[in-house]
């Protein structure tokens, strides 16, 4: 059976804005995201990203600055001896009333096709609280992280802290699940 870690970008992977990651020069990765990511994927467990992008509907940025930011995600991970087995991502914006746009399901769903997968099993790394509904919806097991809006997230829905599994970080949700 394949073990498969779901991330999302934005907040988890690199650093977030609520004025949008517009550009290759705005994405910058957490220190010790990507580390996380290539030992995850040393350690035989499949790597996938889903994220919701949109700034791509509200005209912020278009799909080609979309694709150059996650191919420099990928090759700084590559560099470090990871790999992203499959990245989806939803263009929408909150009004468009898509399948794809978490907190709904479709993105996971696209994953687990992509990469046939059940997502039973499947842990989903998030910092929002759509990023745990989507997780949920999926019967993945989620787990939310203090980077990004993590500790938002926290403040304006305490009952996480009874619910869900809770890591200061990807890096640290890394080590607690490899050691």
């Amino acid at each position: 059976m394949k073990k498969l870690v779901i991330i999302d970008r934005d907040g988890v992977i690199n650093f977030d804005s609520d004025e949008y990651i517009k550009s290759v020069e705005e994405w910058q990765p957490i220190p010790g995201s990507l580390e996380a990511m290539a030992r995850l994927h040393q350690a035989g467990y499949l790597l996938a990203v889903a994220t919701n992008q949109s700034g791509i509907a509200r005209g912020l940025f278009n799909v080609a600055e979309l694709k150059a930011m996650h191919q420099k995600m990928q090759s700084l991970l590559q560099q470090l001896g990871g790999k992203i087995d499959a990245l989806v991502y939803c263009p929408h914006g909150p009004d468009d009333h898509c399948d794809c746009r978490k907190p709904k399901p479709g993105l996971l769903l696209q994953i687990s096709q992509q990469l046939g997968v059940n997502l039973e099993n499947a842990y989903f790394v998030g910092d929002s609280f759509k990023d745990i509904q989507a997780a949920r919806a999926v019967n993945a097991k989620p787990i939310l992280v203090k980077t990004g809006k993590g500790e938002r997230s926290l403040q304006e829905h305490p009952e996480l802290i009874h619910e869900v599994s809770i890591y200061n970080s990807l890096q640290e949700f890394t080590h607690f699940l490899l050691n």
